[in-house]
Formats: structure tokens, sequence, C-alpha cells
């Protein structure tokens, strides 16, 4: 039988199970996908739909798609009950936050 991942990770050097952990807090963190943003929120194909007054297949269509207007975007992301925020990082610059992209309101 093989071993655990505690085991793997226990036998690791401090400095590299810390590298491992952070790699693992930042993964956590993204979502792949229209999909998976919508299981992660506990909603169905139908109730996107229904949230966004569109039929289930165009769910579907949405969640395939790989380019997509920010309007859309922002109308599933609050459909699944979140909010978009754009986030922008600049070469010395930091990190800014677009405001106003897709607003159809």
């Amino acid at each position: 039988m093989g071993r655990t991942r505690d085991e793997i990770m226990a036998g690791l050097p401090k400095v590299r199970r810390a590298r491992i952990d952070a790699r693992a807090t930042v993964l956590a963190g993204e979502v792949e996908g229209l999909k998976a943003l919508r299981e992660l929120a506990d909603r169905s194909q139908e109730q996107i739909a229904q949230a966004l007054g569109v039929k289930q297949p165009s769910v579907l269509k949405m969640e395939r798609q790989a380019d997509l207007y920010l309007s859309t975007l922002r109308r599933f992301v609050e459909a699944a009950g979140g909010t978009l925020e754009l986030r922008v990082e600049l070469p010395g610059k930091g990190v800014l936050h677009l405001t106003g992209m897709g607003d159809t309101r």
C-alpha cells in the first residue's frame, strides 16, 4: 500500500512543506471556469438560468464558452450569488481594481 499525503509531507524539509502549503492556499482561491463557480455556489444550471431569465441550455453554452462579454460574466456571477471584481497587476504600479467594466446598468 502507498504512503498517505501526510506521510509524504512529513518526510519533506520544512521549507519545501511551507512552499507547498502556500501554493495550495493560492490554488484553493482559484476557480476553473463558470461550471466550477456554479458548483461552488451550490447552484444548478436551472437555478442560474432562472436568475438570468434564460433557458438551461443557454447556461450550458455559457459554461462551455472560453470568451464572454464582461456583462455576461457579471450577470452569471451575480446569478450565482457573487460579485465580479476585475483585478489588474501592472509592473511598478501594483494591483489595481478595474471598476465599471461589464456594467449594463
